[in-house]
C-alpha cells in the first residue's frame, strides 16, 4: 500500500501545528467538508476524516486521500481594570500577539475488499496559544515578564472500517496522541506551586499517549442516515517540565468525547446534517479543577501541581452543529453551517483563563467543492467565530480589579482530494 510513505510525510508536517481552537480547545470541525458545515460530519461519508469524526464512515468513502490546510486567525485580548491594591500596576488592556496559524489535516483510505477499508486520519485536535507583551511594572497575572502559553495537540488515527451489511458499518480508530506545551510569565505563582522550579519559563515540553475511537453508521432509508462515535480519554504522559503547574504533577490528558448525528437527504440536491457533541473537559483535572482551589483548599491542597491543584475551571461542553450541503451543479457543491455551544469558563476562573480565553460560543461557516476531473477535486471552507467576552473578579480579590477576556476568530482553508 501507499499508506506508509504518505503517513510519514504527513506526520512530519502535522507536528508543526500550533493553534487556539474553538469549542473549548477542540476544533469546530475536522476535514474541509465538515468545516464548511460547522463540523456536522457524524453521518456523512464524503472524505477520509472518519478517524476524527466517525470511524464507521470510512468504508463508504472508497479509495481516496485528502490533504488540506487552514489559515486560522484568532484575535484574543485581556483587560484588567479597577485595581486598587497599592503597587501592583496591573490595570491594562492587551491584545495577544500571534494572530495567524497554519493548521494542516490529512486523510487516507484504501479498500481492502468490498466490505472493509483501512486508512488513517492525521489532524490537529486543537490547542491554546496566547502571547502578551510585557508592559508596565507587572503582567496581567502579576509576573515580571511577558505572559503566555502555547499548547498544540496532534492525533494520528489509523482506522479500520467494516460493512456489517449493505446498510450498516462499524469502525475503530486507535488514537496516537502527541502534544507539546510551553508557559512563561507565571512567576508570581511560585509561592503557590508544588514545584516552583517546574512552573514556568522552562521551554517546550512534549507528551504522548493512546486512546481509541469507535463508531457506527447506518442508512435507515434512501433519505436518512445516522451515526455515532465515542472517543476514550487519551491518557498522555506528563509534562515533567511543568509538573509544578498542571494538576496531578504535570498531567494533561485529552478528554473523552462523543457525538451523534443524522443526515437527511431533503431532495436530490440537498442534504441536511445535524450533530450533537459532548466534550468531558471536567474529567481532566488540569483543565477542570477550579482556579479557586489555589487559595480555597486548606493546607495548600490546591497548590499548582497537586492532585487537586488549581486548573482552568472548565466545565463540560455540549455542541450542536447544523450543516447544509447543496449540489449546485454536477461539478460544484456548496455548503453552509452554524454551531452553538456554551463557553466552558465561569466568571470565577477568568484570571487563569487570561492564558486560554476559550469563550467562543457560535460559529458561522461556508464551503465549496469544485470537481476538477473524475478523480480529483478542490474544497475550500470559511468559518467565523462570533466575538464573545467574559468578566470576573481577579483571583486574588476585588482590590486587584476585574478581568475581562475576549475573542473572535476567522479561518479559511483549502484541501485537495484524489480518488484512486
Amino acid at each position: 500500500m501507499k499508506l506508509n510513505k504518505l503517513l510519514l510525510a504527513l506526520v512530519a508536517s502535522g507536528m508543526a501545528t500550533s493553534v487556539f481552537a474553538t469549542n473549548g480547545y477542540f476544533s469546530h470541525g475536522y476535514g474541509m467538508n465538515a468545516k464548511g458545515m460547522a463540523g456536522a460530519a457524524t453521518a456523512m461519508t464524503g472524505d477520509a476524516f472518519g478517524g476524527a469524526n466517525n470511524p464507521a464512515t470510512m468504508v463508504w468513502a472508497g479509495n481516496r486521500w485528502d490533504a488540506g490546510i487552514d489559515a486560522f486567525s484568532p484575535q484574543r485580548s485581556a483587560t484588567t481594570a479597577g485595581e486598587t491594591a497599592a503597587g501592583t500596576g496591573t490595570n491594562k488592556s492587551q491584545a495577544s500577539a500571534n494572530e495567524l496559524f497554519g493548521v494542516p489535516e490529512f486523510g487516507y483510505n484504501e479498500m481492502l475488499n468490498d466490505k472493509m477499508s483501512l486508512g488513517v486520519t492525521v489532524y490537529g485536535n486543537g490547542g491554546m496559544n496566547t502571547d502578551y507583551a510585557f508592559t508596565g511594572s507587572m503582567n496581567q497575572l502579576m509576573g515580571s515578564t511577558a505572559l503566555g502559553v502555547d499548547l498544540s495537540q496532534l492525533i494520528i488515527a489509523p482506522t479500520l472500517s467494516y460493512k456489517a451489511s449493505d446498510t450498516m458499518s462499524i469502525g475503530v480508530s486507535p488514537l496516537i496522541g502527541y502534544q507539546r506545551f510551553e508557559a512563561y510569565g507565571l512567576g508570581a505563582f511560585s509561592g503557590y506551586s508544588n514545584s516552583s522550579a517546574h512552573l514556568t519559563n522552562n521551554g517546550t515540553d512534549e507528551a504522548s499517549g493512546f486512546g481509541v475511537r469507535v463508531g457506527a453508521y447506518a442508512r435507515l432509508s434512501d433519505q436518512v442516515s445516522v451515526g455515532a462515535a465515542y472517543s476514550t480519554k487519551i491518557n498522555m504522559s506528563k509534562f515533567d517540565k511543568y509538573k509544578g503547574l498542571f494538576a496531578e504533577q504535570g498531567d494533561f490528558d485529552v478528554p473523552a468525547n462523543w457525538n451523534v448525528g443524522v443526515a437527511l437527504k431533503a431532495n436530490a440536491k440537498t442534504t441536511i446534517a445535524l450533530d450533537y457533541q459532548h466534550i468531558a473537559y471536567s474529567d481532566v483535572k488540569s483543565v477542570g479543577n477550579p482556579s479557586t482551589n489555589l487559595t480555597g483548599l486548606a493546607g495548600g491542597a490546591g497548590y499548582l501541581g497537586k492532585d487537586q491543584g488549581a486548573g482552568f475551571g472548565w466545565s463540560d461542553v455540549d455542541v450542536v452543529k447544523l450543516g447544509v450541503e447543496y449540489a449546485y451543479a454536477p461539478d460544484t457543491t456548496i455548503r453552509a453551517g452554524y454551531s452553538h455551544t456554551d463557553s466552558p469558563i465561569q466568571a470565577r476562573d477568568v484570571s487563569f483563563n487570561v492564558l486560554a480565553p476559550a469563550v467562543i460560543e457560535d460559529h458561522i461557516t461556508l464551503g465549496l467543492t469544485k470537481r476538477l476531473d473524475k478523480s480529483s477535486e478542490i474544497t475550500v471552507s470559511y468559518a467565523h467565530a462570533v466575538e464573545n467576552t467574559l468578566s470576573g473578579t481577579h483571583l486574588f480579590g476585588s482590590t486587584y480589579g476585574t478581568q475581562t477576556v475576549k475573542m473572535d476568530q476567522n479561518s479559511i482553508g483549502i484541501a485537495y482530494s484524489k480518488k484512486f
